[in-house]
């Protein structure tokens, strides 16, 4: 029998690591993304025990647990005294509660670290889809602005928020802005002149917060990210550039440990923060979406690509063992598995709320999508 053939779309962290596991499930991928590189956008990244559980079968954990650091909790402060919310333990008791560390990481470390388990002949750099049909066979022929044309046995969307394979299937949604901004930077600790910070800590005001943490294992790199009203800005984007000094002011009467770290930092990204509601379908036929494709988040849970990574160990599953006839049931027996668990993240994540008062994260941080039931379903 020959193997069922994927064509994946976006070599981002859901595309690389559905590609890792497809693999791990005797699956033939292949990997298309428009950039014609990769680059080490500065950025930070929590990497959740439940993601953990997916990464370590890719034999990641050990590479991971060298590149990121190990905090002891997530620290929830008041913005201006320090005082302690909720202190979310994580380090050794976390590790033993729910099975695998909880890391702090640079997101190109973590980029990097699936594409080491990707053969470098199954991605394909350069390569924007412009049009996608699926034919009677089943099969599904992909078209790409650089001339070039695949077909394969079924398509996994993970071309992210603004997917174009979710807006050929299903139409264009259009996103709801929130009114708020967020800032973010990584930047060398030495920066700091020696001023001592916490491991993680989120720092609540009245309407904004600040997360500020260490994402290497020496201390050397300090990660930040903000929320904070601002309705006119509506750009969408990872890489434009805010005004450090109008950030500054807009923390002016944050504790005197946040404001030391805005007066070190040399330089930020600004990107409006935007929310999608669930999807009501995410495949159809043999094409399916996943990750921020279909259900796009706001960062406030910090599970986005823990998200997109869980459904990758998941969509495994489904389609382990499975021919180009049952592609489509096994597409939607992975919806059926998934979607509850990431609306909930979804709709929790929205609220803001996450860990700002003592709260049972057991839901979230103890998943495991190796072995989490998947969804009995009756084949159409």
């Amino acid at each position: 029998m020959a193997k069922l053939s994927v064509a994946i779309i976006g070599a981002g962290l859901g595309g690389l690591a559905t590609a890792a596991a497809l693999r791990r499930a005797g699956v033939e991928v292949n990997v298309y993304e428009q950039a014609s590189k990769f680059t080490r956008l500065g950025a930070g990244i929590q990497i959740g025990c439940n993601a953990m559980k997916v990464l370590r079968a890719f034999g990641l954990e050990p590479v991971l647990r060298a590149a990121a650091f190990y905090p002891r909790s997530w620290n929830n402060k008041e913005y201006d005294t320090g005082d302690v919310r909720f202190d979310m333990i994580f380090g050794p008791p976390a590790e033993e509660r729910y099975g695998a560390p909880y890391l702090l990481g640079h997101r190109g470390d973590l980029h990097a670290a699936l594409a080491s388990v990707v053969p470098a002949e199954h991605v394909h750099l350069d390569h924007r889809v412009i049009d996608i049909a699926q034919q009677a066979n089943g099969q599904v022929t992909l078209n790409f602005a650089n001339g070039k044309a695949v077909t394969a046995d079924a398509v996994v969307a993970a071309d992210g928020v603004h997917s174009f394979v979710k807006k050929r299937l299903f139409g264009r949604d259009e996103p709801n802005f929130t009114g708020r901004i967020a800032y973010r930077t990584v930047f060398p600790a030495e920066l700091l002149g020696g001023y001592p910070i916490d491991d993680c800590t989120k720092w609540w005001g009245p309407d904004r917060h600040i997360v500020i943490y260490y994402v290497k294992p020496d201390r050397s790199e300090v990660y930040f990210v903000t929320s904070q009203p601002e309705p006119g800005f509506t750009v969408e984007s990872w890489s434009a550039m805010g005004d450090v000094n109008e950030l500054r002011q807009a923390f002016a009467d944050f504790h005197p440990q946040v404001c030391h770290v805005l007066q070190s930092c040399p330089s930020v990204h600004k990107w409006a923060l935007v929310d999608r509601d669930p999807l009501p379908r995410w495949s159809a036929g043999n094409i399916t979406l996943l990750g921020d494709a279909c259900h796009p988040m706001t960062p406030y849970m910090a599970q986005g690509a823990a998200m997109a990574i869980e459904d990758a160990a998941v969509l495994s599953r489904c389609l382990e063992g499975v021919e180009r006839g049952g592609v489509a049931d096994a597409f939607r027996r992975f919806e059926a598995t998934r979607k509850p668990r990431t609306s909930r993240v979804q709709l929790s994540s929205r609220t803001n709320t996450w860990l700002k008062n003592p709260t049972d994260p057991d839901w979230v941080y103890g998943y495991d999508a190796w072995n989490a039931p998947l969804a009995e379903f009756e084949a159409a």
